[in-house]
């Protein structure tokens, strides 16, 4: 009979490279913003000027997108969205 270490390493290997193939097609999605409110997305370089201008209009200090709460979320994308020239 051989060993359990014999019979979990190919296992092993073959979830590390399954891991490796699902997260890789993430990156796709990398680098933007979903917008769950308009159902749409937009692109972390083209944001930053907004999201800049947002914060200095409604007097907020600087903080991440990712780390602000809910209602703050939602309240830039509205923002955003009166303020955008393709809508």
């Amino acid at each position: 009979m051989r060993k359990l270490s014999d019979q979990v390493t190919p296992l092993l290997w073959k979830a590390a490279l399954a891991l490796s193939v699902l997260t890789s097609g993430c990156t796709v999605h990398a680098g933007y913003y979903d917008d769950p409110y308009y159902h749409d997305r937009h692109a972390v370089s083209g944001e930053v000027v907004y999201y800049n201008q947002w914060e200095h209009d409604t007097h907020r200090d600087h903080v991440d997108f990712k780390k602000r709460n809910k209602d703050d979320q939602k309240a830039y994308w509205d923002w955003r969205h009166s303020h955008d020239d393709h809508h």
